[in-house]
């Protein structure tokens, strides 16, 4: 049991380093914030039209910003910089864009994924 959870941990470590993982993070629950900000029974959202659904919609392309570069890590520039677009669109279309917090999630979380690299493999030290 124990080996399996350092195997599973160890795994769960290769692949964070591999990926932009806080980025991503970050950046769904932006997402995820200003989808529970958006929430209100369906008779309104559909009266109100657009302006009604806006918020699910950014709310929604917010989070899959943030899980795309995860399964796709070569595409961290494009949907990092929407991720980021989205969450500032959401200040207008979504209640101050979750009330400011989901909107500076989706920010920090979409420039994270933009500025991360690939982490180096470790040089060995020489023998001497």
């Amino acid at each position: 049991m124990l080996s399996r959870v350092r195997t599973a941990w160890a795994w769960f470590g290769s692949f964070r380093r591999t990926r932009p993982f806080w980025g991503g993070v970050w950046l769904v629950a932006g997402g995820w914030t200003v989808l529970k900000f958006s929430l209100s029974s369906l008779r309104l959202i559909v009266s109100t039209g657009f302006g009604g659904i806006a918020g699910y919609l950014v709310g929604g392309g917010m989070i899959l910003c943030g899980l795309i570069p995860m399964a796709l890590p070569a595409q961290r520039y494009t949907f990092g910089l929407i991720g980021a677009v989205l969450a500032v669109v959401s200040l207008v279309v979504s209640n101050l864009g979750g009330f400011l917090l989901g909107m500076a999630l989706g920010v920090l979380g979409g420039s994270m994924m933009v500025g991360w690299g690939a982490k180096r493999p470790r040089r060995r030290a020489v023998e001497g």
